[in-house]
């Protein structure tokens, strides 16, 4: 069923046209919301990126949220043309918890923002970002997620192959499911909420998966995420594998939790009211990530296979069907790959598809002491 699934969202993604104009009656005022923790290395060029935008500069200001820092973040970000607000809480650790003060603040304030948008600290984003979430929001969208990628300049195997599964899970999936009329979901980078929508709900998500949970609150409440693929945020991922192993544990155990506190109410949905969006939000929830899938059909397949040969007759339909179920990855990889406009290198990159599996094996095993909900931990970049 997920491999059909999936199936059905690279078919629906492949059918999906972009929008190619994106002229507005209104400019809305933005406020972009950075939140931080100890990132005095690379918030210079997220800021400096976000003032590039191709957008009147009157319209948009930039607010650094300076979470328990105990480095220079602060003051980088003041420097290159933030404004600054600096939290210090260190009971209430963490992005959701910096967020929600921040909003917070944000709305008590002088300022009155028609919208704002929240990126990462570590990301570049695209020169038409704030036409793009512009014209969305004109067109009656509350909610959007943009297309949250991984920056190209990484050229070691463990970001390439972060780099599609973030092409396959950020931009071909929430591509079909806008196609199925429910939510797109969020993934924590480029995110964009109306004013109103976050007064009507407060960000209440405090979990490591922030994102996903508050995401899946606002479907719940009958708010959607529309997914704007026009627009583009890049993140900068790690070389060094050490490095992404807690990001990693954090990701999936997170996803775990969440899977626990929402898979219930979602099959309820499905049941009762929103049938098909329901169903799409579960399935998008509990589907595992793709070298999951394949590693556990891989060793199917071989198992039945084996089992044939040792003289098992009906051991040799299963095998034919979890081949089936292989070319099904297979051709939702390559598919997608394609439909993202992915250059060769990363089709290059999936011959690490072994090496990956076989580090993801460890992250897993390592995952129980990897991460926390109470502590917001830095992930190690190596210098841009």
């Amino acid at each position: 069923m997920i491999l059909g699934y999936l199936l059905l969202l690279t078919v629906l993604a492949s059918l999906a046209a972009k929008n190619t104009s994106f002229e507005a009656r209104v400019l809305r005022r933005f406020a972009v919301v950075i939140p931080a923790h100890n990132e005095a290395q690379g918030i210079d060029d997220t800021i400096k990126s976000i003032l590039r935008v191709e957008y009147p500069r009157d319209r948009v200001d930039v607010v650094v949220i300076a979470d328990n820092c105990t480095d220079s973040t602060a003051t980088r970000a003041a420097g290159a043309g933030a404004d600054v607000l600096e939290r210090h809480e260190p009971a209430l650790r963490g992005k959701g918890h910096a967020l929600r003060w921040g909003f917070d603040r944000l709305f008590a304030g002088e300022k009155a923002y028609d919208a704002f948008i929240v990126v990462d600290a570590d990301s570049v984003v695209s020169a038409n970002y704030l036409t793009v979430m512009n014209r969305y929001l004109e067109r009656g969208s509350r909610v959007l997620q943009s297309s949250d990628l991984v920056d190209p300049e990484n050229d070691a195997w463990n970001a390439q192959m972060t780099r599609i599964g973030f092409l396959l899970y950020n931009y071909v999936r929430p591509l079909g499911r806008n196609a199925l009329g429910g939510t797109a979901g969020l993934r924590g980078n480029g995110m964009c909420f109306s004013a109103q929508v976050l007064r009507d709900h407060p960000w209440d998500a405090y979990s490591v998966t922030e994102d996903l949970e508050f995401g899946l609150h606002l479907f719940l409440r009958g708010v959607n995420v529309t997914f704007a693929p026009e627009a583009t945020v890049l993140a900068v991922m790690p070389r060094n594998p050490e490095n992404a192993e807690g990001q990693r544990a954090r990701w999936e155990g997170g996803r775990f939790a969440i899977i626990r506190q929402y898979a219930r109410p979602l099959l309820r949905g499905a049941l009762h009211g929103r049938p098909i969006a329901s169903l799409d939000a579960f399935l998008d929830l509990v589907t595992p990530a793709l070298v999951n899938i394949t590693g556990f059909v891989a060793a199917a397949g071989l198992m039945t296979l084996g089992l044939y040969w040792l003289g098992i007759p009906s051991m040799g339909t299963y095998s034919i069907l979890w081949a089936g179920a292989a070319g099904a990855a297979c051709l939702h990889l390559t598919a997608g790959l394609r439909i993202a406009s992915a250059e060769g290198s990363l089709y290059r990159a999936l011959f690490q598809l072994p090496r990956f599996a076989l580090w993801k094996l460890r992250v897993y095993a390592t995952m129980p002491g990897r991460w926390t909900k109470d502590v917001w931990i830095k992930t190690t970049r190596e210098t841009r």
